[in-house]
């Protein structure tokens, strides 16, 4: 049957045309004649055929270009000018297997695949008379170096961190892991962007069903752009509803590597050098890889500190709350007998007292982290100082609500994960507020209703609140203390990994 006018142009605007300058013509039409795309046309050889080179000068590297392409497109002389079609098919795939000097060349037909290729940096080829395009990798887009991650420092462990060139982290996690059972599956995202996604796991460790249930997901992903890893999160994350993060996302590398060899998977975006690892627990949140990298004894006693320092961050308020306001026949009595005395001429009650002063710390908090880092630092420190004491000499707050302000901010600093920080301190103020109506009792009703919803919590159809709930006693060795190395010989059991073996048995050891 005879085509249509306008299915023909259809055909025409989808697929590579054999006229040279037509494609040229629509490349540009396309792109709306930008200034920054080149197009040159070249005589290949001593007279052979005609072919046309297209890049954007910002996104492609020219030495390449210039010395890979172009140079070697005038020197050859192994094809002559034939005429027909299927020469010049044959003579784009010798093209394509003996002159390019380059180590990436793909053969496309489809304009989608020649638009997306030129806008990540390639240069496309077309030669008259043939119908397919040739997609040569030049790009070289400005990438920063391999540095520590500022957010996620560490006193003993590598010294390296994610950048924003999906490449440089995926040669990060295989520099580490050089088992052929990792795998690196790519995703384009974006409707207008076009962004890579890769999703990474070791097959034979992790279970498939986490597998098939991220792809799954991840294809229900329908955005104009992911400009960062937060979009993916929070369009796949199991409950938008929870503070809790479902996701842990880290800059570095030897983390994401820990965490594939677990059992779990991991999520990198182009654009971004924050991964994001999946399935999480609350436990995940707490742990840092430094608890691995020194001795046993030492790791224990900083994860217990940092325990210790969730509880302090999220009660501590609360409970100087109650104890003023409902329970003074808990405190000592030389203890009750101070802070009476330092409350004295304090025109509020202790639960306006605690939310002005935390509210003026995450306000200050705020402004420490939007200024320039030199100048930020110095507000935080010289402002809490100032405020502080001007707030008790004026007699609105007393010095003890100082101190249990200052001691919470401290311990909210010890939490690894900020996102986990920032839950933390929003439930801070639910619990200062079931403490000012209930006294304890509106503390420990505030701790069932949020121990019962990271109960209920998942992600990715793994429990969030596993170990402790449901109950793995052989993952206890890995939670509050951490056994010695030679005890950790199993992956964890509430993963549910194909391969649970992790390291040799301990009477193997030298």
């Amino acid at each position: 049957m005879d085509e249509t006018p306008n299915e023909e142009t259809r055909r025409e605007e989808a697929f590579v045309l054999p006229d040279m300058q037509e494609n040229i013509g629509h490349i540009r039409r396309m792109l709306g004649d930008p200034s920054d795309l080149v197009a040159r046309i070249i005589k290949i050889g001593e007279g052979g055929r005609s072919c046309a080179l297209a890049f954007l000068s910002g996104l492609s590297d020219k030495a390449v270009i210039d010395d890979q392409i172009v140079r070697q497109l005038l020197r050859t002389d192994r094809f002559g000018d034939e005429g027909t079609e299927a020469d010049a098919k044959r003579m784009l795939g010798g093209l394509r297997s003996e002159t390019m000097a380059v180590s990436q060349v793909i053969e496309v037909n489809l304009w989608s695949d020649v638009i997306n290729g030129v806008l990540r940096g390639d240069t496309a080829m077309f030669l008259e008379g043939a119908d397919d395009a040739l997609l040569i990798g030049t790009s070289n887009w400005k990438e920063r170096s391999v540095d520590e991650p500022p957010t996620e420092a560490l006193v003993r462990g590598p010294r390296e961190g994610f950048t924003e060139k999906i490449e440089t982290n995926v040669g990060l996690i295989r520099r580490g892991i050089r088992d052929m059972n990792l795998r690196f599956v790519s995703y384009t995202i974006g409707r207008r962007s076009r962004k890579t996604l890769i999703l990474t796991y070791i097959q034979g460790i992790i279970h498939p069903d986490i597998v098939e249930e991220t792809r799954r997901r991840l294809d229900t992903i329908d955005i104009d752009d992911a400009p960062e890893s937060g979009f993916v999160e929070q369009w796949i994350e199991d409950s938008f509803l929870s503070p809790f993060p479902q996701m842990l996302h880290t800059e570095r590398p030897d983390k994401v590597r820990a965490a594939l060899l677990q059992g779990k998977a991991a999520i990198l975006l182009e654009g971004t050098p924050f991964a994001l690892i999946l399935p999480t627990t609350f436990v995940a949140l707490i742990q840092s890889p430094e608890d691995y990298y020194e001795r046993w004894m030492i790791g224990s006693l900083i994860r217990v500190l940092r325990y210790i320092a969730v509880f302090i961050a999220l009660f501590a308020p609360a409970i100087y709350i109650a104890l003023v306001s409902f329970h003074q026949g808990m405190i000592p009595f030389k203890l009750a007998f101070s802070i009476a005395a330092a409350r004295e001429g304090v025109p509020f009650p202790a639960v306006v007292e605690a939310l002005l002063m935390e509210g003026t710390l995450e306000l200050l908090r705020e402004a420490g982290i939007r200024l320039p880092k030199p100048i930020g630092q110095t507000i935080g420190i010289v402002g809490g100082l100032v405020i502080g004491e001007a707030a008790v000499q004026a007699g609105v707050v007393s010095p003890i609500m100082v101190i249990v302000v200052a001691v919470t901010a401290i311990s909210s600093f010890a939490i690894p994960s900020y996102s986990a920080g920032i839950a933390f301190r929003m439930l801070r103020f639910a619990t200062m507020l079931a403490a000012s109506i209930l006294g304890l009792f509106g503390i420990i009703l505030a701790f069932i209703m949020i121990s019962s919803h990271l109960v209920r919590l998942r992600s990715f159809g793994m429990p969030y609140s596993a170990p402790f709930s449901p109950v793995f006693f052989h993952d206890w060795r890995d939670l509050v203390i951490r056994f010695p190395v030679t005890f950790l010989t199993k992956r964890p059991e509430f993963m549910q990994t194909k391969n649970t073996n992790r390291a040799s048995a301990r009477g193997k050891r030298p």
